[in-house]
């Protein structure tokens, strides 16, 4: 997997909403019980059961938005002991859960550090572009288009987990789509691992359709949605919503500039 470390396609205007997105994700997560020890990994049982009875609330779950219900017994952040040992106490909820807002709240919940780092440095790198394309208003509109369709799209092809889905990686597949369709020859600085990082300069149709493939040769071997898991399918989903939503804006959208600079002691031919 290459890592994208900035692309050389400046915007026009400051992305205030791709700022404003990164900044409630980040605040969200430090908010969220106890991920901001999850570096260490040393949370008790209390804490993730606390954690638990916080996803089960705020997080997505297949089963609840296709059945547009919530369970009798859901987890209730105590930790206890049973006949197989310690664990964490479930109980009727003591709160209203609207299982479609909740699509919207699980955009902003991370499993972990690395998973909201790797997130904000997609939003971070190509969010701009897309939002100086489409502005600011719309731009929010269409994140959180791309965030329920990829949502929903899991659900779909899930439909019995009562796993929780979070993460705002189903909306952000839907801005790299979007990308790739506005600004396929802009070229992005990427770490490729090969012993070392290597850092190339690529045409965004390589590296976003590089990611693309991955994502989905990685859904056909079965999704899952768990916190230490990936869902693939909602990254494929949200990019497919991406494309399509930004295909009627191809027309009008100004060409990147031609970057100058070396690559790896040559200059970069202006046909890439």
């Amino acid at each position: 997997m290459v890592i994208p470390v900035h692309d050389v396609n400046p915007a026009r205007r400051t992305p205030w909403v791709t700022y404003a997105l990164i900044l409630a994700n980040v605040l969200v997560f430090l908010f969220t019980p106890g991920m901001t020890g999850s570096l260490t990994g040393g949370s008790s049982l209390a804490q993730l059961c606390h954690l638990q009875a916080f996803l089960d609330h705020w997080a997505a779950v297949p089963q609840e938005l296709l059945q547009h219900r919530v369970p009798r017994l859901v987890p209730t952040g105590e930790a206890g002991v049973g006949p197989r040992g310690p664990g964490c106490v479930i109980g009727p909820p003591d709160y209203d859960k609207s299982p479609e807002l909740s699509v919207l709240t699980a955009m902003f919940l991370h499993g972990g550090w690395l998973h909201l780092l790797g997130n904000m440095l997609f939003l971070w790198i190509f969010g701009n572009n897309v939002e100086d394309r489409m502005g600011h208003l719309r731009f929010l509109l269409f994140y959180g288009v791309c965030g329920y369709a990829a949502t929903y799209g899991f659900a779909l092809l899930n439909a019995d987990s009562g796993e929780p889905l979070i993460g705002a990686s189903g909306a952000i597949a839907g801005v790299l789509g979007a990308y790739l369709v506005l600004y396929p020859k802009a070229r992005v600085w990427v770490l490729v691992p090969f012993l070392i990082f290597l850092p190339l300069r690529l045409p965004a149709w390589i590296v976003l359709g590089f990611w693309f493939v991955l994502q989905a040769v990685y859904s056909s071997g079965g999704a899952v949605s768990d916190a230490g898991t990936v869902a693939y399918v909602a990254h494929v989903v949200g990019f497919v919503a991406g494309m399509l939503i930004a295909w009627p804006l191809r027309r009008g959208t100004p060409p990147p500039p031609e970057p100058r600079g070396l690559l790896f002691g040559r200059r970069a031919r202006p046909g890439w």
